[in-house]
């Protein structure tokens, strides 16, 4: 049982809560403004150098790079890894918003300039605000939820809209059959939830994607302001 003393022990610290908060955004916000556009590519920490998502997140984040946009990652290893890899080869920004972890992960050796943040929720706010699109390597829970919370943002239309790429049909296949034959014939999913994913094995298919609905949207701006 909780004591009154413990009780106000824990009053007295979540003010100082919140401000620790406030400062990660704000060196977030300081940190990250310019760097659009920008690119979030995330997945699996796991995967080794040699292996084929690892191998493919680098080639995608240089093609992006070569493109002309910057890479944001988790500044893990893996997946992350490789994406801020091919950033540097590219010789555009490669940024990591790394997190603290009981494991003590270390932001990875590829990075341009990496912020170190210890609320989850503040990481996500940096990745959806300053991101043009998501592009989702395989990955455990971490990228699961990533990839349905922003899925979320976009179906209740907390955000606009980007493209959220699944790369690596054999691993997405079985999670997207679930969307449709269960979730979507039970009335859980709507079909338009389905319509925000697109999925590829092809690097270069994702930067058209990008691309393409990077000039879109930046055609529709120049109308606006005009």
């Amino acid at each position: 049982m909780v004591n009154k003393y413990e009780i106000n022990a824990l009053a007295k610290e979540e003010p100082w809560r919140m401000f620790r908060i406030m400062g990660e955004m704000v060196e977030g916000f300081d940190k990250l403004t310019g760097i659009e556009p920008a690119i979030s590519v995330y997945g699996s920490s796991r995967c080794k150098p040699g292996q084929y998502d690892y191998e493919k997140a680098r080639e995608i984040a240089r093609l992006l790079g070569q493109q002309g946009f910057n890479i944001i990652t988790g500044g893990g290893p893996g997946a992350m890894e490789a994406a801020n890899l091919g950033a540097m080869e590219a010789g555009v920004k490669s940024v990591g918003l790394n997190i603290e972890l009981p494991e003590q992960q270390i932001c990875n050796a590829y990075t341009t300039f990496s912020i170190t943040f210890h609320h989850f929720f503040v990481r996500k706010v940096m990745l959806v605000k300053y991101s043009t699109a998501f592009v989702i390597m395989p990955g455990g829970l971490g990228t699961l939820d990533e990839l349905t919370e922003v899925l979320t943002l976009i179906q209740t239309k907390k955000m606009k809209p980007f493209p959220v790429i699944l790369f690596n049909s054999k691993y997405w296949e079985g999670f997207l059959g679930w969307m449709k034959d269960i979730g979507l014939a039970q009335g859980y999913f709507l079909e338009t939830d389905l319509q925000l994913l697109r999925l590829t094995d092809l690097a270069t298919e994702v930067v058209d994607i990008v691309r393409s609905w990077y000039l879109r949207q930046s055609i529709i701006g120049r109308q606006a302001i005009s």
